[in-house]
């Protein structure tokens, strides 16, 4: 099996972070679609700003424009920090013409 990459967000601004909540990374309901993602999905973070990188996994908010941190991944990141939230899926065997769904943010 070969493992690629599923899908991308691209420097997407974090709008808040909660370490009381049990852990996840709260994105809005469309831009879990948009991104190609699945709730309850792992993703592999990735923080532009500091360069730390942490897996989590994927809850809905009914909230526009929310992403949120969660737990202990919370002290990991800042509010305005930007990110990048990638999954991945397996392969036994890749199509030639695969791309990855991405969506970038300025």
């Amino acid at each position: 099996m070969i493992e690629m990459l599923q899908s991308k967000i691209h420097r997407i601004t974090v709008t808040d972070a909660n370490i009381d909540y049990e852990g996840s990374i709260t994105l809005s309901s469309g831009l879990i679609k948009q991104a190609n993602l699945i709730k309850y999905q792992k993703v592999l973070v990735v923080d532009i700003n500091n360069g730390n990188r942490f897996e989590t996994y994927v809850i809905d908010s009914s909230q526009n424009d929310i992403v949120c941190i969660n737990g202990a991944a919370a002290r990991l990141v800042n509010i305005g920090d930007k990110i990048i939230i990638m999954s991945f899926s397996l392969f036994s065997e890749v199509p030639p013409d695969y791309k990855p769904t991405t969506v970038f943010f300025n």
